[in-house]
């Protein structure tokens, strides 16, 4: 009988081990930290741990916001480079700050928005296009938390940047994935880089930035490697609107990425006539195929994007109406092809021409015969 009780004994003892261990969540490790491109890790990283399941984090609700909502980006033309400027409910933040030469910009911007503390800056990576100007912010405004894929690289202007964060007397912060923040009613999750990378472009900061029932998703320089990589992360990529990584590279913006955030707007920042020929025509193709609408800063200036929580809205520095996204082949009639005239010359000249007029010399035509009706002429150079 004694037997009997202590086998029964054991078999209810092992029931409750198992449905213990049942109970028990196995959480994946996230990378902590991202390796120094000079070779060292950055020593000023946020542990705090990331307990969240990526698929549901992120919600999308309009039920936190303020009776008066209050959410803009401002999309700063600074040629070929990046900056964007987020405001929510008097809170400030600053992804990028384009060049060195764009310092006095970005200074003369928060003094003009009467901006005097970022909360936060985040230097998506250590190029100079990226954190040139940043410099310029930090001079204008005191920071909360700087926030950088890396804490030192071999450049001038990276050395810069460095060197206004610590007259501040902060350091560079790295942010582990998954780390959420707010930006007053806004709330910014952290989703790359998911690992360590030679290319300092797959290093960027890619941030996903929710408000209301809209979100927004910036991805720095990131390219396929690293875009395919956050995918299989598992975290909530769809956004209202995609800032187009790399200035529009092909070796950004895949079509698998392109799928999972299905953006109805996306922002390229990109310099006119830049070397790189950015945006490319691959890029500007898929986000075609996808349907999105697209804004650019070289064509438009600085781009203004505006949230009351539930829709978006654009305003733009100039040429509102102009075609940012048209079907770019051979300049044939039966093709959408936009058209340039000069208002100066009256000849009309194809987006690709190296007689281009100035910006304020410039009018857009949709078609070769609207053109010709208002008495342009073709380019001789171009031939469109």
């Amino acid at each position: 009988m004694r037997k009997n009780l202590t086998a029964l004994l054991l078999v209810i003892l092992m029931l409750v081990s198992v449905a213990g261990c049942s109970t028990t969540k196995a959480v994946s490790a996230l990378p902590q930290s991202v390796k120094n491109i000079s070779g060292l890790t950055a020593n000023n990283t946020e542990s705090q741990p990331i307990a969240k399941n990526p698929a549901e984090s992120l919600k999308n609700s309009t039920e936190k916001l303020p009776e008066d909502p209050s959410f803009e980006i401002r999309f700063l033309d600074v040629g070929q480079a990046d900056a964007a400027l987020i405001k929510c409910d008097g809170k400030a933040m600053l992804i990028d700050g384009g060049n060195s030469e764009d310092s006095n910009l970005i200074y003369s911007v928060l003094k003009a928005q009467k901006i005097t503390h970022l909360d936060y800056i985040i230097a998506t990576h250590a190029h100079e296009d990226h954190v040139g100007g940043l410099a310029g912010a930090l001079n204008a405004a005191a920071a909360g938390t700087v926030y950088s894929p890396v804490d030192s690289y071999d450049s001038k202007a990276f050395k810069n940047f460095l060197k206004y964060v610590r007259k501040q007397g902060l350091e560079l912060t790295y942010p582990p994935v998954g780390k959420e923040i707010s930006l007053g009613s806004a709330t910014v999750q952290f989703i790359g880089p998911q690992k360590d990378y030679e290319d300092p472009n797959n290093t960027s900061i890619v941030v996903r930035i929710v408000y209301g029932e809209t979100s927004f998703l910036f991805t720095g320089d990131a390219e396929t490697e690293a875009e395919h990589d956050i995918i299989d992360a598992g975290y909530d990529l769809s956004s209202t609107v995609l800032k187009v990584g790399h200035h529009g590279s092909e070796a950004s913006t895949s079509y698998v990425f392109l799928r999972e955030v299905m953006p109805e707007y996306a922002v390229i920042s990109v310099g006119k006539d830049n070397p790189y020929g950015h945006p490319h025509d691959n890029t500007l193709s898929r986000l075609r195929d996808a349907g999105v609408i697209v804004y650019r800063t070289d064509m438009q200036g600085d781009i203004i994007c505006t949230s009351d929580g539930k829709t978006v809205s654009f305003t733009t520095e100039r040429n509102a109406n102009v075609q940012t996204n048209p079907t770019m082949t051979d300049g044939s009639e039966d093709n959408t092809v936009i058209y340039i005239g000069n208002k100066n010359t009256r000849k009309f000249h194809l987006p690709s021409c190296k007689s281009l007029p100035l910006d304020k010399n410039r009018v857009y035509f949709d078609s070769r015969e609207d053109a010709l009706k208002q008495g342009y002429d073709p380019c001789k150079n171009c031939k469109p």
